[in-house]
């Protein structure tokens, strides 16, 4: 069994780390989880309170998920609480993503965990190697289901150490959304490639008096773009030992790429505060014509755009490639109502009034073939086409930036992107430099 003392030690040093990294949302976790209006415990529940007031076996599940989405969240958790009299759960909003995992390595030190977690799908490495999750297969086996019932391309923070963790739950990916109208003014076509994506963002640019009033392309400042571009230009984030950067030139290639777009005033990159608000805003009122943002957004968009809005896969180089979002579900390996918590589990998973309406009213990607193959999503599909763009890109989905030192790798890499992007330092000077800390942090 692996020393779980190094778990519990990284606590405090995380805090910061995760904090630090947060920035403009982290990889992949695309300010979703922000929502201090949701009807939220403060987090003390503990999975050790195991009947509610009405003689039901109580479920403690910690979640992400605030604001409007935490609405539906809590309609779904209500759902289930009405389908059945044995078992009550209870949903309790603990921040984001970063304030879930500190809440959780604290309650696992002091046997306080939920019976069920929402996890960041880049955070369940770290409580998988704590031995801290239990492994799903018995219970995937008992009911019917397997590994094959589930989308591919979200099953990558699923399986650790030949053990079944996680499975998907708000799932996204960046994709491509286009103002259409705006294209089709210049006679411009979607690009597919790098190089059409270069020719159509310079052509929308607009200039007055040498300030430019109309940029090409944006998107928030995140880890969650240059990663998939990376991958996009053939290489990987870390290397497949996991002992440094699983690339040569590609990133060196992605960030020049990047600065000649933003040199020639093509390319609008926002400050780190607010960042994800800040493009959505300019994309919906007509000042860029191209955003590279998340799947999670297309709902909002669609409600403020007053333009032609379509959505595309992220533009290949030598191949196409989408890191993915969002959150898993977990069983705590120490819950004392395993049973009555893969039920819950097992209801997400397979019943229409679960996960997949939770996916309809609120934007996240269908994980199962039983959602896809539905009549309700295909009939979502069929009146909003952009969201099966979203899914169809899934079959180039691909995460290489696995690691339990993911954390504080990211806040390196976020300051990477900070000197190359907003101080104009020197890129290979400065990824050499990111390189040197990565491989130090790795070695740890």
């Amino acid at each position: 069994m692996k020393n779980k003392f190094p778990f519990i030690a990284l606590t405090l040093a995380l805090i910061m780390t995760l904090l630090a990294g947060c920035s403009g949302g982290g990889s992949g976790s695309e300010g979703e989880t922000a929502g201090t209006d949701s009807k939220a415990a403060s987090g003390e529940a503990s999975s050790n309170s195991g009947n509610s007031g009405s003689g039901k076996e109580t479920i403690q599940f910690w979640h992400s998920i605030g604001g409007k989405n935490g609405e539906f969240l809590d309609a779904m958790i209500k759902r289930f609480n009405s389908s059945q009299d044995k078992i009550e759960v209870v949903g309790t909003f603990q921040g984001s993503y970063q304030e879930t995992v500190t809440k959780l390595q604290q309650a696992v030190a002091a046997k306080t965990a939920p019976d069920v977690t929402m996890l960041e799908r880049s955070n369940v490495q770290l409580f998988a190697d704590a031995e801290v999750l239990e492994d799903l297969t018995p219970y995937m086996e008992k009911s019917g289901l397997s590994k094959d019932d589930f989308e591919e391309g979200l099953m990558g923070h699923s399986y650790f150490n030949d053990k079944l963790v996680s499975l998907p739950f708000n799932r996204s990916t960046p994709v491509m959304h286009i103002n259409k109208s705006m294209l089709d003014e210049k006679g411009l076509s979607i690009p597919t490639t790098w190089d059409e994506l270069k020719k159509t963002a310079e052509a929308l640019v607009v200039k007055e008096n040498g300030e430019v009033k109309r940029y090409g392309l944006t998107m928030p400042y995140d880890t969650w773009y240059p990663i998939a571009m990376i991958t996009q230009a053939g290489g990987k984030f870390f290397n497949d030992e996991g002992t440094s950067v699983g690339y040569t030139t590609e990133a060196s290639k992605t960030f020049k790429y990047l600065k000649e777009l933003q040199n020639a005033g093509a390319l609008y990159y926002p400050p780190s505060q607010d960042s994800g608000n800040i493009t959505n805003q300019m994309f919906t009122s007509g000042k860029v014509g191209i955003l590279f943002q998340s799947t999670g957004s297309i709902s909002g968009l669609t409600q403020g755009a007053k333009f032609d809005y379509v959505t595309a896969f992220l533009p290949q180089d030598k191949q196409y490639a989408t890191p993915t979002g969002g959150g898993n579900v977990a069983m705590m390996a120490a819950s004392k109502h395993k049973d009555a918590a893969w039920e819950f589990m097992h209801w997400l998973m397979t019943s229409p009034e679960g996960a997949q309406q939770f996916v309809i009213d609120t934007g996240y990607l269908p994980f199962t073939k039983q959602m896809v193959e539905s009549d309700a999503i295909k009939q979502l599909w069929e009146k909003e086409p952009n969201r099966k763009v979203a899914f169809e890109q899934l079959q180039y989905a691909v995460d290489t930036n696995k690691s339990v030192q993911w954390p504080q790798v990211e806040q390196e890499f976020n300051k990477a992107i900070q000197a190359i992007m907003y101080d104009n330092k020197d890129v290979d000077a400065t990824l050499n430099s990111y390189k040197e800390e990565v491989d130090r942090i790795l070695k740890n």
